[in-house]
C-alpha cells in the first residue's frame, strides 16, 4: 500500500529538476501552447500550478500581465530565477488551486500545465478557474492523460502513483470534456498527443523500491497493454507511451 504524499513535499524536493526538465520547459510545446490561445497584448493571464513558472514565462511577452499561482514555495522560487534570467515581468502568488487567491472575472486567460492530475478534487480546481475567468474568457489545459481504454487507463495511473506518491488521477478526454462542458465552457479544441519516454526520464525522483514496482509491472504487462504501450527495451532501457491532452474551452460571454 503506497501511502499518499502532500504535492508541496515532493515538489518541494524535486523543484530544481522541474526548472530544467526538458518535458517541462519544451519551447516548441510551449509555443504551440501560445499559439493556441492567440493571446492579445491586453490579457490577463493566470497559470495554475504554475511550478517552475514555463508557461507562465512562455506566456509573459505576449500579454498584458501574468500571475503564476503554485502551492509549492520551493517551485516559486525557481520560477523566480528564471524570470531574472529572462528579465520578463510576471507575478508569483503561493496559493491553492482549489481556492485561488485572485477575484472573481479577473482573467481573460486561464492556463494549467502538467499540474491537474495531482488535484484531489478536480471539479473544485475547475470550478475556481471558471470563477476567476472573465466572461468569454478562455481556459487552456494540457496535461497526462490516457487513453479510452480501461487496461491501460488502470496501469498509466497506477505507474504514475510509484512515480509520484502526490498523483491523483490522469483523466481521459471524453473525462475533461464533461467536466468542462458540465460548467458551461465550449470546449474549442482537443487534442491527444503520445511522447514514447524512457523509464529514466519517467521515473525520475522515484525511490528505487517505486522503480522496481514499475519495471515489475510492465513485465507483466499482457499483449494488449504492451502493444498500446508501444513497449520496448533497447540498450537495456525500457520506454513506453505517454499519453498528454491539450483542451482549449470558452467561457460563455453571457
Amino acid at each position: 500500500m503506497i501511502d499518499s504524499a502532500r504535492p508541496q513535499d515532493v515538489f518541494g524536493q524535486r523543484a530544481a529538476f522541474y526548472a530544467t526538465s526538458q518535458t517541462h520547459s519544451d519551447v516548441s510545446q510551449l509555443g504551440g501552447l501560445v499559439a493556441l490561445a492567440a493571446p492579445r497584448a491586453d490579457w490577463r493571464v493566470l497559470d495554475v500550478g504554475a511550478g517552475t513558472g514555463h508557461t507562465a514565462l512562455a506566456f509573459a511577452p505576449h500579454v498584458a500581465h501574468t500571475v503564476g499561482v503554485d502551492l509549492t514555495y520551493e517551485m516559486l522560487a525557481q520560477a523566480r530565477l528564471l524570470q531574472r534570467e529572462r528579465g520578463q515581468r510576471v507575478s508569483w502568488v503561493l496559493g491553492d488551486a482549489e481556492a485561488l487567491p485572485v477575484s472573481d472575472a479577473s482573467f481573460d486567460l486561464v492556463t494549467c500545465r502538467r499540474a491537474a492530475h495531482h488535484y484531489v478534487h478536480i471539479e473544485r480546481a475547475i470550478d475556481e478557474m471558471v470563477r476567476v475567468l472573465k466572461p468569454g474568457g478562455l481556459a487552456l489545459i494540457d496535461d497526462r492523460s490516457v487513453p479510452e481504454d480501461d487496461d491501460v487507463d488502470a496501469l498509466m495511473n497506477q505507474l504514475d502513483i510509484w512515480h509520484d506518491h502526490s498523483h491523483v488521477r490522469e483523466y481521459r478526454a471524453s473525462e475533461w470534456a464533461g467536466m468542462l462542458q458540465a460548467r458551461g465552457l465550449s470546449v474549442d479544441h482537443l487534442e491527444m498527443y503520445i511522447q514514447h519516454r524512457p523509464l529514466s526520464t519517467f521515473a525520475h525522483g522515484a525511490s528505487d523500491e517505486d522503480v522496481a514496482a514499475i519495471r515489475e509491472r510492465l513485465a507483466l504487462a499482457t499483449p494488449h497493454e504492451r502493444d498500446l504501450l508501444a513497449l520496448d527495451e533497447r540498450d537495456g532501457e525500457l520506454s513506453f507511451n505517454n499519453w498528454y491532452l491539450c483542451i482549449k474551452a470558452a467561457k460563455c460571454a453571457g
